[in-house]
């Protein structure tokens, strides 16, 4: 895994707002659109805000989120809120290919089934993502692949349901297809994410992060949350 440590969250932003239009461009020039999936989080929205101003070929984005919580739309729990306001109403990404986690659904069960669908549809069966931007959680969760849920063990699907976590059942992408994915970039800002970083590093199998293949993956994080790694 590549790391790059810079001074705060702001340059982390940038820098991995870059890295994304980067990874787009190449793609759409490989294979005519770019799949990519984001997670949530306060310096990821400052990200997709500095994304929504660099020089790509909007029309061939596909956007699909990582993970989200169980909330009704326009929530601010919801990261679709913020992905909607962040990126979404800057940048013209057709409606269409605008693909949000529907956990408003009465049947979170066949919703879920119905996104596996969804990715399959945009990134082949099996479904291939060219990019995952994933976050890390003090606890060491990633994605909503939560420490002592069931969701760890899910092999047979690529996007499956939680228990309650932090008040929220949660939609997830699984280990499978974010192990597929072509490239992975992670953004890590803040103190408190010290410990849970140097055993990603580690790729430490205790905490669910540590079980995300590094082969394709970048690590963006501030002083902060680095700690004393260099």
């Amino acid at each position: 895994m590549k790391i790059e440590i810079l001074d705060d969250p702001e340059a982390v932003a940038k820098r991995a707002a870059a890295i994304i239009a980067e990874a787009a461009r190449a793609a759409v020039s490989a294979r005519s659109r770019f799949v990519f999936a984001v997670s949530g989080g306060h310096t990821p929205w400052a990200m997709l805000r500095v994304l929504a101003g660099e020089n790509v070929a909007w029309a061939a984005v596909h956007v699909l989120q990582v993970d989200e919580r169980v909330a009704p739309a326009g929530d601010p729990d919801r990261n679709f809120t913020h992905l909607r306001e962040s990126l979404l109403e800057h940048a013209p990404v057709p409606p269409g290919n605008v693909h949000a986690m529907p956990v408003d659904s009465p049947d979170l069960a066949a919703a879920a089934t119905s996104y596996a669908a969804t990715l399959r549809a945009v990134a082949g069966a099996p479904a291939v993502l060219d990019l995952v931007h994933l976050g890390l959680g003090p606890d060491g969760h990633t994605a909503s692949l939560v420490p002592n849920d069931p969701v760890l063990d899910v092999t047979g699907a690529d996007v499956a349901l939680t228990g309650v976590y932090q008040n929220h059942r949660r939609m997830t992408l699984t280990y499978p297809v974010l192990n597929r994915s072509r490239r992975i970039v992670w953004v890590v800002t803040g103190s408190d994410k010290v410990e849970a970083l140097a055993r990603l590093r580690n790729a430490d199998g205790s905490i669910p992060a540590g079980k995300i293949r590094q082969e394709h993956a970048m690590l963006i994080a501030d002083r902060a949350a680095a700690g004393t790694m260099k």
